[in-house]
């Protein structure tokens, strides 16, 4: 039984607590193994709930925060009840991956809390690194966030235990390439941007351009060769409607949850592409 309580623990660019709606119509009515390569803040996975799964993500610092929930919970509560919502604190723990050797000290429980605080104070929670690696996110000033979400922690921690769940961070061409055909795999990559001014990759270093959409389309004909059904999300651009042409995307709509400018939050058009019918 679906765990309604297990959802997302930290508010990630391209999440998909908004489109879930729509994304439930075209998930396959069987299949074996869930697959998500481009974890991110884990939406359908928390929305599915599949007994089995093989999720990843490029980002070291989130796939940590999942290990510890799985595995370290209590502490990793314990730990963030010591946090404060104060402008120098927060600047001080953004800080401390300024020094490498000081920071890679820290205990796997220690990163994980502060990540999750810096993305509960920081601006519109979002997590967003320069090309050394570093959190750059000014602080956001809200009145209470609510950074000790043990609920929500508690219910991640229980489906974690529950199901069979192999966690991975590494390229996600590695990860696809190890599937079986009873494999469903969900992929949420980097968006291609509406605009030459809307490009944003930041939530990792290194980018993902139009070459690495091109090799990602090349990833999804070997899945489809292989009788691998997959569900692909990104912009709805010229370019990815002509990339994915035979597979006939289809157009939804999105909320823009994550802008500097609050009015730039509203709709935008989305796309699903799949290679399997809906029975």
């Amino acid at each position: 039984m679906k765990n309604l309580l297990a959802s997302p623990v930290v508010k990630w660019v391209g999440g998909k607590r908004q489109l879930l709606g729509i994304i439930r119509e075209y998930i396959p009515n069987e299949f074996n193994c869930y697959c998500e390569p481009f974890l991110g803040g884990g939406a359908v996975l928390f929305d599915l709930q599949p007994k089995k799964a093989v999720v990843n993500d490029l980002n070291s610092e989130l796939m940590n925060v999942y290990n510890v929930i799985k595995n370290d919970v209590d502490e990793l509560i314990l730990d963030l009840e010591k946090h404060k919502n104060e402008a120098d604190y927060f600047y001080e723990m953004r800080g401390l991956d300024r020094n490498k050797e000081k920071y890679k000290s820290l205990s796997n429980v220690k990163k994980a809390s502060r990540i999750l605080y810096l993305n509960k104070t920081c601006f519109n929670g979002l997590f967003r690194v320069n090309n050394a690696g570093e959190f750059n996110t000014p602080f956001g000033r809200y009145k209470n966030p609510n950074i000790v979400n043990e609920p929500t922690l508690r219910a991640v921690h229980s489906y974690f235990q529950s199901a069979n769940i192999t966690f991975y961070n590494k390229d996600y061409k590695k990860v696809l390439k190890s599937l079986k055909s009873d494999t469903f795999v969900y992929l949420d990559p980097p968006y291609d941007p509406l605009s030459d001014t809307s490009s944003f990759t930041g939530y990792n270093k290194g980018g993902f351009d139009r070459k690495e959409q091109k090799s990602l389309k090349k990833c999804c004909d070997s899945l489809d060769n292989k009788g691998i059904k997959f569900l692909l999300s990104n912009s709805a651009t010229d370019f990815i409607g002509e990339l994915y042409s035979e597979y006939d995307p289809i157009t939804v709509q999105a909320k823009r949850a994550i802008n500097s400018v609050s009015s730039k939050r509203g709709q935008i058009d989305e796309v699903l592409v799949k290679n399997y019918d809906i029975e």
